[in-house]
């Protein structure tokens, strides 16, 4: 099982947790069998194209899954994935 490090903003749709665990080959499987566990996240990980949503970043073992094979990054047993939903705004 890899884990998952979830961000203060997708706790609440995971119970509060702030890491989970889940089983998959591939960084698509793991986050699709995280949306399988918690329904309300998937808007949040996934667009309307069923590809990672633009505005989260997916990290494993601090590589951006971008910059390797995105959604079929393999991972390992002891693996890391963090997710980091891009923030904006800010004072003027």
């Amino acid at each position: 099982m890899a884990t998952i490090k979830i961000p203060p903003v997708l706790r609440p749709a995971v119970g509060g947790e702030r890491e989970i665990s889940a089983d998959g080959a591939s960084v698509g499987e793991i986050l699709r069998a995280v949306v399988e566990e918690h329904p309300s996240t998937e808007t949040q990980l996934f667009g309307a194209d069923g590809d990672l949503n633009r505005y989260v970043n997916v990290y494993l073992n601090d590589e951006d899954v971008r910059v390797l094979d995105g959604l079929e990054t393999a991972v390992g047993a002891g693996d890391t994935l963090v997710i980091l939903p891009a923030m904006a705004g800010g004072a003027r």
